[in-house]
């Protein structure tokens, strides 16, 4: 679970090597922050992904709600949800599992 310092090192270790990251770059280091249950940290990367003019795509989104669901972040996960739509992405099971999920935690 304590490997997503590591995975947040080496995406900022790809500026310093003059590549940009993509955003399977970026969806590889909010997966590792689900799994250390780092939630703030996976929404922060989903931030700045965006502010990196890069489309989060589905596999992101989940990635970022399921780091919600652990820590039982409905609201933060609910939300997500709907950005989700809004970008015209399709959710799948595992993003609305990951929802439900996380408001079932929440009590």
């Amino acid at each position: 679970a304590g490997q997503w310092g590591k995975a947040l090192s080496l995406l900022s270790h790809l500026w310093v090597v003059n590549l940009e990251p993509n955003v399977i770059s970026y969806s590889a280091a909010i997966s590792a922050c689900e799994k250390g249950e780092e939630w703030q940290r996976a929404l922060l990367l989903l931030r700045l992904l965006s502010r990196a003019e890069l489309e989060p795509n589905i596999i992101t989104y989940s990635a970022a709600v399921s780091a919600c669901e652990k820590r039982g972040q409905w609201e933060q996960a609910s939300s997500l949800l709907c950005q989700l739509w809004k970008a015209d992405c399709e959710p799948d099971v595992i993003s609305i599992s990951s929802a439900i999920s996380a408001c079932e935690k929440s009590e």
